[in-house]
């Protein structure tokens, strides 16, 4: 604290403060209490530029705005040395607004071309530094205008993406404009024609590092009139003929460092290189198949002091070659150079370009994820990115978190990382200092790293050892940013450090982050599929936990996720919006939420529109949501009266080629609506008993079950049982009866077919038509098949007991002995079913039907009954 504070504070009055607060923070930080009665306005000025220069540019001018004291502080020249504009909408309107306080701005980060377009009405004449991402679509135009009005320009970066639109045009334009300029680098510029690199060779006098990355075709022969260059990258560049560059460049009198990654240059180029001048001193060449398959990698040697990085060389040691001072092994080259005191210029400024580099190369090479790359990775690879998280460069310190991020993961589409990879980098301390990274102030940092950490996550052994490492804390911290790009990467970390392990759940709840991730589909409910993909996909996690479940209808849940049921368009965001209210219905009784969907305006009437969509996922979810929902008496009409036994019947009878889950979950939706009488009798005039009987004839117990479970109540009103028998339903129920492993499968169709075989169906029946007889019926014997039926019951039943065991426990009434019995015969599962009170009756008559095999069922099925949880479900 600065000695101006200490004057207005009395000793009386700090130690009342002490008091009144408790203790500072262990950071050193007052805590909340203290804050709550600091006086803002008192704080010394170096404190508040220091305030002001952790904010972004649009809350340091709402910061600036609040007082004639913040106004003057927050527009000082400091502050607007350096914008990243990259994570904010910056078009005109927001350049004019910002240009009073850019007048001496040096340094512009921007995205995308509309900014680029804005650029100018900054009216920042003193800029220095341009970096540029996502430029595919900037124009010569956009370009030339820049250089034009901006003849200060020593920096010029536009990539990784390409620019597909620049020509040599616009790098001539640099070249008249910009005589200061010391760096230009561009990706995928198609052609770099000998005119525009004779510009630069005649006008840019200071020029040190061009990079023509990944174009198609550059005039190598002019690119060696560019004497005043140190350093030159023509990485992933095709058509170059090797012959004349190895015989040109190599005469560049100040050359010290050349990547030619990603090419394919030859052994005789190299050699050349290699050996070319006294100032040479770095070539990379990582994956360049035509010299890897010419060379023989154990007779590869540095040669004049100059060192080649490749795939099969030692990177770290050839790198420490370049230090005549360093008399013992390093393990991490750059560490040790960011620990000298003194160093020397020259040799910072080839480790400088080296980093850079190298965050370029393996950001390229990750992203291709080639499987042969597996060992380059595992031994050389892993070790040199977490090197780079620590680079002073905050270019390279992204490309690396961003390289992180991608190189671990095997499998996009389905979220699969590569063990080994991701293990590299939790043994290399990589969590903590990619954790360090999302603490940063810088956006860009906080992104890249949160995104890695997401990725990690994946991992259930890395996912332990960030929320550990308190990265939970982080990832909820970062959720609430207001920059959309940290907040959506953050959202995605959270996503998969909420599976399956409850102590993370928790964890993120105690940490807020349920308020966080509701809140960003508050802030931006119209943003990019991503962020409320991975907003919702989380809170679907977390609300499969009960207790996350009610603070995630405490926060808004159900409301925001609601909305984005019924108005966005993105298939990704409905199907995880529709499985996070699935999973917060899906708790019973326990909770108020199942209700509290259901009196959401618009609720049921969206899931059921969803079931329709063309996406696979979204109609799953849909159906569960459904499904659980119809638990709710209230819930179960509304559903219905929204259409929901059309559309369900509908998504029934398109599922046959399905996926087992929505096979699952649309015959379920069908059971929990059918414990109505209405909606039974409307499922089975919609047409969709056939659909249930083609799913109980699945092979998988999930899908067969639920099936069994809808046929068991339709059955129980005779004209479903009918259409049962016509639909030639009674053979796969009698196979699930017999032959499935789930007891409560075969329970379920042991029930449905007493129902149809108790005597209310008339002795015959028509049923469907006869192959043999074009569009005729043929009758079926209703006592034949069902005597055969209920054989199959009896068995049933039978199997939970033995006969003689159980006549002799009921006539001696010992009750040990009849509770052994009834806890032989009693389903687990069954415990759950909810039977109506009309069941019960209907029960209870069957025990004075004649029919033996009646009897015991009924028997059965009341014991089942008796053993219903206080919390059922059907």
């Amino acid at each position: 604290m600065s000695r101006r504070v200490r004057q207005k504070c009395s000793h009386s009055k700090e130690k009342d403060l002490t008091n009144n607060s408790s203790e500072t923070l262990h950071s050193g930080c007052l805590n909340s209490a203290t804050i709550f009665v600091v006086d803002w306005t008192t704080l010394p000025d170096d404190t508040v530029i220091q305030l002001f220069s952790y904010l972004n540019y649009r809350d340091r001018a709402s910061l600036a705005s609040t007082c004639r004291t913040f106004r003057l502080l927050g527009s000082l020249p400091c502050l607007w040395g350096s914008l990243d504009l990259r994570s904010h909408k910056f078009d005109t309107a927001a350049a004019v607004s910002l240009s009073s306080r850019c007048k001496n701005l040096q340094k512009l980060k921007f995205h995308a071309a509309g900014s680029a377009d804005a650029v100018v009405s900054l009216q920042a004449r003193a800029l220095q530094e341009i970096s540029g991402d996502f430029c595919r679509d900037i124009t010569d135009a956009a370009l030339s205008v820049i250089a034009a009005r901006h003849e200060m320009l020593e920096s010029v970066y536009l990539g990784p993406d390409t620019c597909e639109r620049i020509s040599s045009d616009a790098i001539k334009a640099l070249a008249y404009c910009c005589p200061r300029l010391r760096r230009l680098w561009m990706s995928g510029v198609k052609e770099v024609n000998g005119d525009a690199i004779n510009a630069l060779a005649k006008h840019c006098r200071q020029l040190k590092d061009v990079g023509f990355v990944e174009s198609d075709n550059i005039d190598e022969v002019a690119l060696g009139n560019l004497s005043s260059v140190k350093f030159v990258s023509v990485a992933g560049t095709r058509n170059l003929k090797w012959g004349s560059v190895a015989q040109v460049w190599s005469r560049l009198p100040h050359l010290v460092g050349l990547d030619v990654s990603r090419t394919d240059v030859n052994l005789s180029a190299v050699t050349r290189f290699l050996s070319s001048s006294q100032n040479f001193k770095v070539l990379f060449a990582l994956n360049c198949p035509v010299f890897e398959g010419e060379v023989d990698s154990n007779t590869v040697h540095n040669q004049k002091g100059a060192i080649l990085l490749t795939f099969f060389s030692d990177m770290f040691n050839g790198i420490t070659s370049l230090f005549t001072d360093i008399s013992k092994n390093v393990n991490d080259v750059f560490h040790y150079w960011r620990k000298l005191k003194n160093r020397d210029k020259n040799l910072d400024e080839i480790i400088v370009w080296i980093e850079w580099i190298f965050s370029h190369s393996l950001l390229r090479i990750s992203e291709n994820n080639q499987k042969e790359f597996d060992d380059f990775w595992l031994t050389q690879g892993a070790a040199v990115l977490l090197s780079l998280l620590q680079s002073s460069q905050e270019e390279v310190q992204e490309r690396a978190a961003t390289a992180v991020a991608t190189f671990v993961v095997i499998d996009d589409e389905n979220a699969t990382v590569d063990c080994q990879r991701a293990d590299a980098i939790l043994r290399g301390d990589g969590i903590r200092l990619l954790l360090n990274l999302a603490r940063t102030c810088q956006e860009g940092l906080q992104s890249e790293a949160a995104k890695a950490i997401a990725n990690l996550s994946i991992d259930s052994k890395v996912a332990k050892a960030i929320a550990e490492s308190g990265g939970i804390n982080i990832l909820a911290n970062l959720a609430k940013s207001m920059n959309r790009l940290v907040a959506e990467e953050a959202a995605g970390g959270l996503w998969n450090l909420s599976v399956g392990d409850e102590h993370k759940v928790g964890a993120i709840a105690e940490a807020g982050g349920i308020k966080a991730l509701v809140d960003l589909i508050f802030k931006w409910p119209s943003s990019t599929d991503g962020l409320l993909e991975r907003a919702t996909g989380a809170l679907a996690n977390l609300g499969a936990d009960e207790k996350c479940s009610m603070e995630v209808a405490v926060a808004g849940g159900v409301h925001a996720l609601v909305m984005l049921a019924r108005t966005c368009k993105f298939e990704g965001v409905q199907e995880q919006a529709a499985r996070a209210l699935a999973n917060l219905a899906a708790h019973g009784d326990s909770n108020s939420n199942n209700a509290a969907i259901g009196q959401e305006a618009g609720a049921l009437e969206a899931l059921v529109q969803l079931t329709y969509s063309q996406n696979e996922g979204v109609r799953q979810e849909a159906a569960g949501a459904l499904w659980n929902l119809s638990f709710d008496d209230k819930n179960r009409e509304a559903i219905s009266a929204a259409g929901g036994v059309e559309a369900l019947v509908a998504l029934a009878q398109s599922s046959s080629s399905a996926s087992q889950g929505l096979q699952e979950r649309a015959a379920g939706a069908l059971w929990g609506l059918s414990v109505s009488e209405t909606n039974s009798i409307a499922i089975g005039r919609q047409g969709g008993i056939a659909p249930l009987i083609a799913l109980a004839r699945s092979d998988i117990e999930d899908v067969h079950e639920t099936a069994a479970g809808a046929l068991w109540n339709l059955a129980f009103y005779r004209v479903n049982a009918l259409r049962i028998v016509q639909d030639d339903g009674v053979q796969p129920l009698v196979h699930l009866c017999s032959s499935s492993i789930s007891k409560m499968a075969r329970f379920m169709a042991a029930l449905a077919l007493v129902y149809m075989f108790d005597g209310r169906i008339d002795a015959a029946v028509p049923v469907g038509p006869s192959p043999s007889s074009q569009g005729s019926s043929k009758t079926l014997n209703i006592d034949g098949v069902g005597r055969m039926a209920l054989k199959y019951v009896e068995e049933f039943v039978i199997s939970f007991y033995d006969p003689q065991t159980f006549y002799a426990a009921s006539a001696s009434l010992v009750p040990t002995a009849l509770a052994q019995i009834a806890e032989a015969i009693r389903i687990p599962e069954a415990g759950h079913l909810r039977c109506s009170g009309a069941e019960i009756d209907r029960f209870v008559k069957m025990l004075r039907d004649p029919s033996s095999i009646l009897k015991s069922c009924s028997a059965f099925a009341l014991l089942q009954a008796s053993a219903c949880s206080p919390s059922p479900i059907y």
